[in-house]
């Protein structure tokens, strides 16, 4: 049998899609899936589905807070939250940092897994922005990429290929069904299955045919 393709299609402003990529790079090589990242815009998605931020309900956004903190310890990720953090979100959009994302992804694959990750602990661990060309320089840095590498990713965050890619890729997950993220499209005998948020995941097992071991599964033992 074939490797599955598993797409995840995410945000970094977005604390589920973080859980989501932890998890699905965690099982990468113990399931037999080809995993895919796909770097879109919640924005864009939002905005197109006429869905709302769950924070501009309060009750929901009194849940979330404690219900990512709940899904941080499980899932032994280092997110934490902050006061101001719903503030933050609707305040500056991840429009610029998932445009110079979509460049590496474009150019330097083998980067983006660690520059995804170091723009989550950037604003949802140090509770730091994300949104000025400041932060997207500190956060490249960290990723490991050079000053000469960055500097050419973000003359790419304007150029038509990049704005075009990012969106493409927006209207692609729309089209499998998403209405947030993390969006998880598994092509199993030639069907696309959307799964929404990070907690679908033990389902996402069922349907590929694989085992769940949890958000932190340790790596089967080889073949004797």
């Amino acid at each position: 049998m074939g490797r599955v393709v598993v797409e995840l299609f995410y945000d970094v402003v977005s604390p589920y899609s973080w859980l989501g990529f932890e998890v699905l790079c965690r099982y990468q090589h113990i399931w037999n899936i080809d995993l895919r990242f796909r770097p879109a815009f919640l924005g864009g998605i939002m905005q197109s589905t006429g869905n709302k931020p769950p924070a501009m309900l309060p009750k929901r956004a009194e849940y979330l807070q404690k219900d990512i903190v709940r899904m941080a310890k499980y899932y032994q990720v280092p997110l934490t939250f902050s006061e101001d953090v719903f503030q933050r979100i609707l305040g500056k959009n991840s429009l610029g940092a998932m445009r110079f994302i979509t460049a590496i992804d474009m150019t330097q694959p083998k980067y983006l897994e660690p520059l995804s990750r170091e723009f989550w602990l950037r604003f949802w661990s140090q509770h730091e922005d994300i949104s000025q060309v400041e932060s997207i320089l500190a956060v490249a840095e960290k990723a490991g990429l050079s000053s000469e590498l960055t500097q050419k990713l973000l003359e790419m965050t304007s150029s038509p290929a990049v704005k075009n890619r990012l969106k493409e890729t927006t209207e692609e997950a729309i089209k499998y069904g998403a209405f947030g993220m993390p969006a998880v499209v598994a092509h199993v005998n030639g069907k696309p299955h959307l799964f929404f948020g990070s907690d679908r995941l033990e389902l996402l097992a069922s349907i590929i045919g694989e085992k769940w071991l949890g958000p932190v599964p340790s790596a089967p033992s080889p073949k004797m």
